[in-house]
Parts: C-alpha cells; sequence; structure tokens
C-alpha cells in the first residue's frame, strides 16, 4: 500500500462543502467520478459500516473509523460487497488490502476550506485513482461554491395545540417572545420588540446564558394578515415567512426561510426547528 494525499482549495466555508461531501442528495453527484451510480448507504455515525456501492449494487464495506463535524471523516475498508449483495470480509484478496484508509481534513481560513484526502493506494488502481481524483474534485468544488441554491427555502413546521388566535398572540407579543425564543436551555432571548404591521420592524436580542456570546435578530415586515400570515426580510436580505391555519382546536405553523452561506442547511433547518419546539411546548404550557 502506498499513503497518498489529493488537495482542493474550495472557496465556501468548511460546513458548506462538508454538507456537500456527505449530504444524500450531493454525494452521488462528486462520487460519480468515481463510479456511474456511485452512492453511499450508513446511517453515518461513528464505528458504524457504510457501503460504497456503484449502480449495480456492488462496491465497498467500510467502517467510520472517525467522524468530527465538520473536519474530520475517516473510513477503514473492511471488505466487498457484490452483486448479489454478498458480503465479502475474509477471502485473501480481501485480506491484502483490509485496514486501509482513507481520511477526510478540512481546514478553513478565511471563508475558503482546504480538504485534504489520505489515501491509501493498491498498486494495481493507483493510476486510476490519480486520475479520477482531480475529477471529482472539480465537481465537488463546483458544487460546493456553487451559492444558486441558498435562495432555496428550508421549510419547517409545528402543530400547536391551541387555537389560532392563541397561537398568533404568544407568537408575536414580545413577553411571550423572551420565553421561547431559544434553540436549547443554555441560550435565551433577553429582549425583543415587534411593530406589527407592513414596514414595521421585529427585534430580539439572543445571548447565551454564560454570556459567552450573543447576536441581534431583526427584520422588516414585507406582510401581515392577523391570525393567517406574516413575511418579513432578514437585515441581511433574506427572506422569512410563517403561515398559521388553525382549525379551532390546533395550529399548524409553516416556517420558511431562505438559508444563508456560513452553516450547513441542516444545521440551520435543526437550529429553526429547535426554536419552533420550544415555541409549542410554551405555548401549550399557557393554554
Amino acid at each position: 500500500m502506498e499513503r497518498r494525499n489529493f488537495t482542493v482549495s474550495i472557496n465556501a466555508p468548511r460546513e458548506k462543502v462538508w454538507e456537500v461531501l456527505w449530504s444524500e442528495k450531493t454525494y452521488p453527484q462528486w462520487t460519480a467520478a468515481f463510479f456511474k451510480g456511485s452512492r453511499a448507504e450508513s446511517d453515518w455515525k461513528e464505528g458504524s459500516k457504510i457501503y460504497f456501492l456503484n449502480a449495480e449494487g456492488e462496491g465497498m464495506i467500510a467502517k467510520i473509523d472517525k467522524r468530527k463535524d465538520p473536519e474530520i471523516m475517516n473510513f477503514m475498508y473492511l471488505g466487498i460487497i457484490n452483486k448479489n449483495g454478498e458480503e465479502d470480509l475474509e477471502s485473501e484478496k480481501v485480506k491484502a488490502w483490509a485496514g486501509s484508509m482513507e481520511d477526510y481534513q478540512l481546514e478553513e481560513k478565511d471563508g475558503k476550506t482546504k480538504l485534504t484526502v489520505h489515501m491509501d493506494l493498491d498498486e494495481e488502481y493507483k493510476d486510476y485513482f490519480l486520475k479520477t481524483w482531480p475529477i471529482a474534485f472539480e465537481k465537488l468544488k463546483g458544487l460546493s461554491e456553487d451559492n444558486s441554491s441558498l435562495n432555496n427555502p428550508i421549510n419547517i413546521s409545528v402543530v400547536v395545540n391551541a387555537a389560532v388566535e392563541k397561537v398568533w398572540e404568544v407568537w408575536n407579543d414580545p413577553q411571550h417572545i423572551e420565553n421561547w425564543n431559544a434553540a436549547s436551555e443554555d441560550w435565551h432571548t433577553t429582549a425583543a420588540t415587534n411593530d406589527l404591521r407592513k414596514g414595521g420592524k421585529i427585534s430580539s436580542r439572543m445571548e447565551a446564558k454564560d454570556g459567552s456570546a450573543g447576536f441581534d435578530f431583526e427584520g422588516i415586515y414585507n406582510e401581515v394578515k392577523q391570525n393567517e400570515y406574516l413575511a418579513y426580510t432578514l437585515a441581511d436580505g433574506r427572506k422569512v415567512s410563517v403561515d398559521f391555519k388553525g382549525d379551532g382546536k390546533a395550529t399548524l405553523v409553516e416556517e420558511r426561510f431562505e438559508a444563508e452561506d456560513q452553516n450547513s442547511r441542516k444545521m440551520q433547518q435543526d437550529g429553526w426547528q429547535a426554536i419552533l419546539n420550544n415555541f409549542k411546548k410554551y405555548a401549550e404550557s399557557i393554554t
């Protein structure tokens, strides 16, 4: 086995590159350079098996040896899987390279990401990977630097067991906002204002309870329909809208927001959904 390093510089934050590397949508796109119909099957947890497969269902079996988001992903190869779905972990051919590693390291500086892949190469396949890694990197770079998806809204929702009038009040009253507007127990909203009209301003100050961090969340309303709908534009130009659909007993709250480019879409979706879940918990506790 020969240890080789492959490196590419990508003009995107490493959270974005990390998402492109491993998301179900983009992983098959950049790895098509290696195998047509490439895909990966795993729960993506450290210590779990992962199957790297082609269009016919054949491929490699590995273990996720180490995972540290969004910096490190290491794979240890264990064996192969044939077109019948049978695993081979014991043949002499497999034993010759079992235990070989493929390690990904992401380093960010000034908004750019240096991706280095350290790979143990068998002499038989060395020339193949020397030719295909640059092709894969070009696709990965293009996907990571493409910001066209940023304006594709992220959708989240929750059902609150309360009438829509009460849900609307809890959502918009600054005193209530200060009680539910946090994604986790170690954060809170220390101040909030809400001029609930077209052209009015919504503002809240969110801080870590230990005082280590904080930021202002601000927007200007584009439209307000009482008990039904509101939309506003954030200070950075991104759009947010919220629908309220009640049946008298429960209310569906559907929120849509445009993603930013500093954190992965999944991280943003999880964070906003956590706040929405906290809103549901609080609203139901006071009705």
